[in-house]
C-alpha cells in the first residue's frame, strides 16, 4: 500500500524569511501560504486575508465587473432581438407607427367620452339653473348626477394623461431601438468593408507574390 502523500507548507515568518514546514502556525495563516508536495512543487496557493479597506475595494471592483457583464448581456440580447424583428430602420418606424396609432385611437375615444360627459354635466347644470330661476330647489338626484359625472371626467382626464405618458415612452423606446439598430448597421458595414479590403489584398498578393 503506498504511503500517504506528504504535504508541506511554505510561509513567511516574522523575520521575512521563507519557511517550509509540515504545518503553518496559526498566527501566520492569515498572511497566506503555499502547499507543496513531497517533490517541492507548489500545488496550491492560499492568499493572505485582505484588510477591511482592501476587501471593500475588491467588493466594489467585483460589483463593477458584474454590472459591466450584465450590461454586455443586455446589449447582446437587445441586438439579437432587433436583428430578429427588423431588417431596416423603416421596419422599426412602421412598428412604432402601429403602436402609436393604437394609443392615439384610445386617446381619441377618451376625449370623445369626456366631451359627452361634459355635455351631460352642462345639461344637468342648465336644468338646475332653470329650477333655481323658478324658485324651486334642485333635487338631490340631479346634484348627485352632476357630481358623479364630474368624477368621471376627472378619471377620464387621468386616463388621457396616462395614455400620453405611454405615447412618450413608446416614442422613447422606439427611438432607442432606432439608435441601436443604426449602430448595428454601421458595425455590419464596417465589417463588410474590412473583409472586402482583406479579399482585395489577398487577390493582389496572388497576382503579384512579391507584395
Amino acid at each position: 500500500m503506498p504511503a500517504a502523500a506528504v504535504k508541506l507548507y511554505r510561509y513567511t515568518n516574522d523575520e521575512g524569511n521563507l519557511v517550509i514546514d509540515y504545518q503553518v502556525p496559526p498566527e501566520h495563516v492569515k498572511k497566506g501560504y503555499e502547499v507543496l508536495n513531497d517533490k517541492g512543487v507548489v500545488t496550491k496557493v492560499v492568499p493572505r486575508e485582505l484588510t477591511e479597506e482592501e476587501q471593500k475595494e475588491a467588493d466594489a471592483q467585483a460589483r463593477l465587473e458584474a454590472e459591466a457583464l450584465a450590461e454586455q448581456r443586455r446589449l447582446q440580447e437587445w441586438d439579437e432581438s432587433l436583428l430578429l424583428r427588423y431588417s431596416t430602420i423603416e421596419d422599426i418606424e412602421a412598428a412604432q407607427e402601429r403602436a402609436l396609432m393604437d394609443l392615439r385611437i384610445r386617446v381619441s375615444i377618451l376625449k370623445s367620452n369626456k366631451h359627452s360627459l361634459k355635455q351631460k354635466v352642462e345639461n344637468y347644470q342648465a336644468q338646475a339653473a332653470d329650477l333655481e330661476r323658478m324658485g324651486k330647489k334642485v333635487d338631490v338626484e340631479r346634484l348627485q348626477a352632476i357630481e358623479d359625472l364630474q368624477a368621471e371626467i376627472a378619471a377620464t382626464d387621468r386616463a388621457i394623461a396616462d395614455r400620453n405618458v405611454e405615447i412618450d415612452e413608446v416614442n422613447a423606446a422606439f427611438q432607442s431601438d432606432i439608435d441601436r439598430f443604426t449602430v448595428l448597421l454601421e458595425m455590419v458595414e464596417f465589417r463588410r468593408t474590412m473583409m472586402a479590403q482583406k479579399r482585395a489584398e489577398e487577390q493582389e498578393k496572388r497576382v503579384d507574390p512579391r507584395r
